[in-house]
């Protein structure tokens, strides 16, 4: 095994120093084992060849990117960001190339403003939205701008053959016989590295445990958050230096709000293993995945008026405003256990509410939703009398025809819309949808 991570830090060291240093390095990090792993084998490298070389020959900038889908596990967002901020302190204390980047999705494609605004059905293996939105693009956008910065760009990921099989396939597929990097499937300037694709699960906790944080972070806690979220049928022979250590599965973390997979088993591992205040996010999740397929909470169409197979299309304005309801309830009851979190942002109730809108739902307002939950007044109110003003100005000048004063009313909110998710797409159609209702009526 020593001798398996001693190659890879050669190769490291090797893989760096070569004369291609307009290629900055990317590690993808989420603060799990895999990618720890890898930044302590990538930190000692860099390491070596600033006290055998010099620091002249720490030319290539390497970035630690970690992506935040605004709906991960509250213990490993709190964890992650802590030994961000430790990396980031470390690096330069240490005179190394290494930065941090967080990336997030935007305001149109995060999770809430996709379900409760728009209507989206949670994801499923058919219909799997959350992915592309939520981790794809974020990250992307960032290595597009390292490339248009500098040309091209390396990504380290933190991938092993032994994780599953079509990981192990995938590796395969992509690879470059005999070279060390592999082209980027849908980027052409853009190479991948899988440096430890070859380590078992037993080397990557071994690396965890026998060698100190480069960065200052104690791994122990990083074994524990793994340990509390073992599942039965997760359980592993993890070879550890220390006997005082329990066996440690090699459960996956993810969003909390996840409703692809039948259940989350870290999660319901950590209730069980004392994480209480976890229990509004686990029954939340699973109530939206049971609510996701009754045909009463979907309507026959889809977005765009497509209508939809088996008349299952988007959620019915109703349920959205049901699954907010639960999802600051169940804010709420964490808040009151002393866990201080946000589930959803101001800025993604200000989002969901502005969907709504365009979707001529009025029925219900956001912040009426918000104060009756959490009893108190969320600060809208001058906005709400603006826009009582306005509508009493226009619906003089429209000498108090309420069809022309609602039509207008529905075009200038949906024009509001547009522009506060600074999306103009769709535009020219949603006018003409709602151009069509009123000429019906």
């Amino acid at each position: 095994m020593n001798d398996s991570i001693a190659f890879i830090k050669a190769e490291l060291v090797d893989q760096y120093t070569i004369e291609d240093h307009n290629k900055t390095w990317i590690i993808g990090f989420s603060g799990g084992k895999d990618s720890t792993a890898l930044l302590t084998l990538v930190w000692m490298a860099l390491s070596q060849v600033k006290s055998s070389m010099g620091q002249a020959y720490l030319k290539r900038s390497v970035y630690v990117v970690c992506n935040d889908t605004l709906v991960e596990n509250p213990i490993i967002t709190d964890y992650a960001q802590r030994v961000l901020d430790k990396i980031e302190h470390a690096a330069t204390q240490q005179g190394l190339p290494i930065r941090v980047r967080k990336t997030r999705p935007e305001l149109g494609d995060s999770f809430w403003v996709n379900l409760i605004g728009k209507g989206y059905p949670a994801p499923n293996n058919a219909f799997r939205w959350c992915t592309e939105r939520l981790k794809i693009r974020p990250t992307a956008r960032f290595v597009d701008e390292v490339v248009a910065a500098g040309g091209e760009a390396i990504i380290l990921l933190g991938t092993r053959k032994s994780e599953s099989n079509n990981r192990a396939k995938s590796i395969k597929k992509h690879a470059i016989k005999g070279k060390r990097l592999c082209k980027h499937p849908l980027r052409k300037n853009i190479s991948v590295y899988t440096p430890i694709k070859d380590l078992e699960l037993e080397a990557v906790w071994y690396i965890i445990n026998a060698y100190e944080s480069p960065w200052g972070a104690d791994n122990r806690e990083l074994f524990a958050i793994y340990s509390d979220a073992a599942a039965d049928d997760y359980e592993c022979p993890a070879m550890v230096p220390n006997k005082a250590h329990k066996p440690c599965g090699q459960s996956r973390f993810g969003c909390w709000t996840c409703t692809v997979v039948n259940r989350d088993k870290s999660i319901s591992a950590q209730i069980e293993n004392g994480r209480e205040w976890l229990v509004p996010l686990r029954d939340l999740r699973d109530w939206i995945q049971a609510e996701r397929s009754k045909a009463e909470n979907r309507c026959a169409f889809r977005r765009n008026g497509v209508p939809a197979t088996n008349g299952m299309g988007v959620v019915k304005p109703e349920h959205r405003a049901e699954i907010l309801k639960r999802v600051l309830e169940a804010q709420k009851r964490m808040n009151e256990q002393g866990i201080e979190v946000q589930l959803i942002s101001d800025q993604e109730l200000i989002a969901i509410q502005v969907t709504w809108y365009r979707d001529l739902y009025f029925d219900r307002k956001v912040s009426e939703i918000h104060n009756a939950v959490f009893h108190e007044q969320l600060d809208v109110k001058r906005c709400d009398e603006g826009v009582k003003r306005e509508e009493q100005i226009l619906l003089s000048a429209c000498n108090q025809d309420e069809v022309q004063f609602s039509l207008i009313r529905d075009l200038l909110k949906l024009e509001k819309s547009k522009s506060i998710m600074m999306r103009r797409r769709g535009l020219t159609e949603d006018i003409e949808n709602i151009y069509r209702r009123y000429i019906s009526i």
